[in-house]
């Protein structure tokens, strides 16, 4: 390794959960060591260390030839300023790679593999193509279910754990396919209302037009610092949090940033990373929604046997207490699909709000009455009419509130994406389906979930008798070329099916 030293330049790049060196090509120390775009190198400052990938440039308006640039990740990573001089080497490969290849060839891992791939990727050891090749090799059913525990404990040892202290910390957690399915933003100010402790940090959408934390985003602030988490969650005994900045199975967020643009979401990964987030959030007992549908994630009800099977298992070894609901997901839940339209129609059903979709005020009843039922002062059966009472008497909304203004509020604006397409009925008739994938990408390239205002708001459902050119749905997106591409999307497969009325003889 050559002495040289180079000052350090941050670079305004967000490169979402990678860590990303800019080097001159005409840089002494990149011409000296070899470097290769795209390597591994190892930097250090002021006794720091971190890995990054290495971008090389020729544009000194960029980095210079005595600089080292780093992405917004990386330099808070290293914890230096613009002051420090950076050394630079080359980074070994990371040795559970080799765990991975075995993977590759159809090997079984053992949990040793597991914690070392999974402390080699909390490090920043592994670039985006190497998680990557872990995904893929451990994707759709080559994790067996040892295996699936074994990858949930590493996870789960990768970050912080929390210990409330308190023998019931309950939870709820929809494994998602259903579009805005936005349950958890009704059940948690219901539970917290009626005084048990539920700390709802959530994931992001990964193939979905909107997750919890999307969503909860355009009422309040959801990146919350561990120590501000704390306190709002022990003064109001639940959060709806983003549960990235708080460290929790830090490695599931690194590996959703691969799986989000790969589209892959397999079942095994998805108990994994589900069990990890919950267990360091510190839940006792949780509640699993498995919507199943023809267009859901899961499509048959053995498959969906077989997943609870796959919970139950998991939640036994790491000593949870586990119930898995299964839900009808044969259509969309609530109105609108989009951030701000879901963000919508959660605080109408909290407002009791006569034009409030039924079917998100029912569910969220139903999975809030289900959680409650963990309380053992509960009788069972009676957690239903307990949730009822708490959203009718606007106990669940004076929570809710009360939780935005703890998170940080944000000034509220429900009007959508500013160009709008009514997409409506090509014939008269019954609706008698609607295509929850279909509907969900045509959401997602609207814009949503980037674009918060972006979005479908539906205005007929399942069982809807239509006449040729009503409405059904609306699609709204901030800008054109999205707009266009979702327009262009409908026309091909709007992702309703609509039977004609035969007249009776």
């Amino acid at each position: 390794m050559t002495n040289q030293t180079l000052k350090l330049r941050r670079i305004g790049i967000d490169t979402y959960h990678e860590n990303v060196a800019y080097l001159h090509r005409e840089c002494a120390i990149y011409r000296a060591e070899g470097f290769q775009a795209l390597s591994k190198i190892k930097i250090g400052a002021n006794g720091n260390k971190i890995l990054a990938v290495l971008n090389v440039v020729d544009d000194d308006s960029i980095v210079t030839p005595m600089e080292l640039g780093l992405s917004e990740q990386a330099y808070t990573q290293l914890n230096a300023n613009e002051t420090s001089l950076i050394s630079v080497d080359h980074a070994e490969r990371p040795a559970s790679m080799d765990a991975v290849r075995r993977k590759i060839n159809g090997e079984r891992l053992i949990l040793e593999d597991f914690v070392a791939i999974t402390q080699d990727i909390a490090e920043s050891r592994y670039s985006k193509m190497e998680m990557a090749a872990f995904l893929v090799s451990s994707g759709q059913n080559s994790l067996d279910r040892d295996e699936v525990y074994f990858l949930t404990k590493a996870m789960l040892q990768s970050g912080q754990r929390l210990n409330w202290s308190e023998s019931l910390v309950a939870d709820k957690h929809c494994i998602g396919g259903i579009p805005g399915n936005r349950t958890s933003m009704l059940v948690v100010p219901i539970v917290a209302a009626h005084g048990m402790l539920i700390p709802k940090t959530s994931s992001r959408a990964i193939t979905s037009p909107a997750g919890t934390a999307d969503t909860m985003e355009i009422l309040s602030e959801v990146n919350l610092p561990p120590d501000k988490l704390h306190d709002i969650i022990r003064e109001h005994r639940g959060c709806l949090a983003w549960g990235g900045t708080a460290r929790l199975a830090p490695v599931d967020d690194m590996l959703i940033s691969v799986e989000r643009p790969l589209g892959i979401d397999s079942q095994g990964q998805m108990v994994a990373s589900i069990l990890s987030k919950k267990l360091a959030a510190g839940s006792t007992h949780l509640l699993i929604d498995i919507p199943v549908g023809p267009t859901a994630k899961v499509r048959h009800m053995r498959q969906a046997l077989a997943l609870r099977k796959l919970f139950e298992f998991v939640g036994d070894q790491l000593n949870i207490h586990l119930e898995v609901i299964i839900t009808d997901g044969r259509q969309p839940i609530g109105n609108g699909v989009g951030p701000t339209l879901e963000a919508r129609d959660v605080m109408m059903v909290l407002e009791n709000n006569p034009k409030a979709p039924e079917d998100l005020r029912q569910k969220s009843l139903e999975l809030a009455g289900r959680v409650i039922e963990f309380d053992p002062d509960v009788r069972g059966g009676r957690g239903y009419a307990i949730a009822r009472d708490i959203l009718d008497a606007g106990r669940a909304l004076d929570k809710m509130n009360a939780i935005i203004q703890a998170q940080g509020a944000i000034t509220i604006d429900f009007t959508p994406g500013k160009h709008c397409f009514e997409v409506k009925a090509h014939n008269s008739g019954i609706i008698t389906a609607i295509d929850n994938l279909q509907i969900a990408k045509i959401a997602r390239i609207a814009g949503a979930p980037i674009d918060k205002k972006a979005g479908v708001d539906l205005i007929h459902k399942t069982g809807y008798t239509v006449t040729e050119g009503d409405i059904i749905y609306r699609i709204y997106a901030e800008f054109m070329s999205d707009f266009t591409f979702a327009k262009n999307l409908v026309t091909q497969n709007n992702g309703y099916t609509i039977n004609t009325i035969n007249p009776s003889p």
